[in-house]
């Protein structure tokens, strides 16, 4: 990661405000005519240009030279260097950079719902990655997850052939969940009127078929959650396992899972599969998430 700068170099300006002088340049031209305003910002992207092609010349005439490369890397550390080399494209993003640059594509998705996510960690073509808000511990987070962060991760970053959840901070809170994920309505399908809510009493967990889809309901005072009725470990029914104060025992391997949010406790890098699921009315109805 590049450093704000040498402690020898303390007097030189540090890279929030060069930028922030840029900025005020910038923001100074939006009050120009549009031929003022054009032409300022020609004249700016030819020096980019030229300095893009000085950068390119001088790194060409360089590179065979002993130790360069490992000065280049050196002097990349310095915040400043590194941002102007990134700007012209001399450096590559890293693989950190890139997945959060996709995960940036859905926060707007993530803050519609009060929720946000971040990156835990990247390594190899693994990376984690963390519920923050209202997302974390909300039962529609799986379906968050599958639909929208590890998709967005995928198609931006195809070197990141695992992404994976990992634990929140305990962030979220009742008051400000959602329990449709933002997105369900991107996923297709329709929804289906499930079941009256009736069926469903508070503290209950049902096995139904839905769609011709065997489904987990379960619910807690006002919230209603739906699975796929498959263990994380071997995709076995567990129609037959045992609930017990909202966590649900597979009752082939004792695989534990926590039916509010789907969190596997024996595993906690597998979950179940949560399929869509909001209450209008007396109906509780289910999108079915492939």
């Amino acid at each position: 990661m590049p450093d704000s700068g040498a402690p020898e170099h303390s007097d030189r300006p540090g890279l929030d405000r060069l930028l922030g002088d840029l900025n005020a340049l910038e923001a100074l031209a939006e009050g120009w005519d549009d031929a003022a305003r054009i032409g300022a910002r020609a004249q700016a992207a030819a020096i980019d240009a030229l300095n893009a092609e000085a950068f390119r010349r001088m790194i060409s005439a360089l590179k065979s030279q002993d130790g360069f490369g490992k000065a280049l890397v050196d002097a990349a550390r310095d915040e400043v260097v590194y941002a102007v080399l990134r700007r012209h494209g001399i450096l590559k993003p890293s693989l950190h950079e890139r997945v959060e640059a996709a995960l940036e594509t859905v926060r707007p998705m993530l803050a519609s719902h009060g929720g946000n996510a971040e990156v835990a960690s990247v390594e190899g073509n693994r990376a984690e990655i963390r519920f923050l808000g209202a997302c974390d511990g909300c039962p529609a987070s799986q379906l968050t997850f599958y639909a929208g962060v590890k998709k967005a991760i995928e198609d931006h970053v195809p070197e990141i052939t695992e992404v994976r959840q990992v634990k929140g901070l305990g962030g979220g809170g009742a008051d400000t969940v959602h329990f449709t994920s933002p997105f369900a309505e991107t996923l297709g399908g329709s929804w289906i009127n499930a079941l009256n809510l009736a069926k469903l009493p508070d503290g209950t967990t049902l096995f139904e078929t839905v769609g011709g889809e065997s489904v987990i309901f379960a619910r807690q005072g006002d919230l209603v959650t739906c699975f796929r009725n498959a263990c994380a470990h071997m995709g076995l029914e567990m129609t037959e396992g045992a609930v017990e104060a909202g966590i649900l025992t597979c009752p082939w391997h004792g695989f534990r899972y926590a039916l509010e949010s789907g969190e596997c406790l024996t595993a906690p890098e597998v979950q179940l599969h949560a399929h869509a699921v909001r209450v209008i009315g007396s109906h509780i109805q289910v999108r079915i998430v492939p």
